[in-house]
């Protein structure tokens, strides 16, 4: 049976998102009836959704960037990143005291008025 997977292919200057091509491998193409058409819709599909091209192979195309790891049960590995809050606390901190010494010095000075 096909895989698709999504090869993404070095950024240019005038990108705005990563460029990418569709690839389609496993394909046994010339036992599919219509495989013409059937390639045809691909490649409409692929100018859709922004891609470079649709690339069709009947042989395993294997991307690496596209690997999952698998754990020792056989289920992929999930990964949970926690940042480091504590410098953005501090930075808010700082400009929370720094707000409120301007307003009570705004307070102090409109009082005097």
């Amino acid at each position: 049976m096909a895989r698709i997977q999504i090869l993404e292919l070095p950024e240019g200057a005038d990108d705005e998102r990563p460029p990418f091509i569709i690839v389609v491998d496993e394909w046994d193409y010339e036992s599919i009836e219509g495989h013409d058409l059937l390639a045809a819709h691909w490649d409409a599909f692929g100018q859709k959704v922004g891609a470079r091209g649709v690339l069709f192979a009947e042989c395993t195309i294997d991307i690496p960037a596209n690997e999952i790891t698998l754990g020792p049960d056989g289920y992929p590995i999930k990964l949970r990143f926690e940042g480091d809050f504590q410098q953005l606390r501090e930075q808010v901190r700082d400009e929370v005291t720094q707000a409120q010494a301007s307003l009570a010095n705004a307070l102090r000075t409109s009082r005097r008025t």
